[in-house]
């Protein structure tokens, strides 16, 4: 009995050990810059202002539902727009916004001439971010 006391110890002190050695490792892979390409916090906190649509505000009606499916059929067909596909596409009374990172103005373009041919030019409010990928 304490010999199996001694051995789930002495596993227990083996897995503090590690993680004692690669958490500090791990963590050092973290972006410690709150300013980095990825870093959407000032977008997040335009998206709080209450006149901003929304992914939850998407209406329910189905002429605007309609709108949204063929847009993100679209966009999801299109594989060379892979990044894209995550563009958020909220449609209110015919009206769409489009959110999200993309790649390159390429791709914003192509988005936005995607939503278009479905809604029409006047109805797009096109508020994606360019991102560049890095390597």
């Amino acid at each position: 009995m304490a010999l199996r006391k001694y051995h789930a110890f002495h596993r227990y002190l083996g897995g503090l050990i590690l993680l004692m050695v690669f958490v500090p490792v791990w963590a050092q892979d973290a972006p410690s810059n709150p300013t980095t390409a990825g870093d959407n916090s000032a977008i997040n906190q335009r998206d709080q202002d209450k006149s901003e649509p929304t992914a939850d505000q998407q209406q329910n009606n189905r002429s605007d539902l309609e709108i949204t499916k063929k847009i993100r059929r679209s966009l999801t067909q299109d594989k060379s727009l892979s990044y894209a596909h995550n563009v958020k596409v909220i449609a209110q009374n015919g009206r769409v916004t489009l959110k999200g990172p993309v790649r390159s103005d390429d791709e914003k373009s192509a988005v936005v001439a995607k939503a278009a041919q479905v809604a029409g030019d006047a109805n797009i409010n096109d508020e994606m971010t360019v991102v560049p990928q890095h390597d």
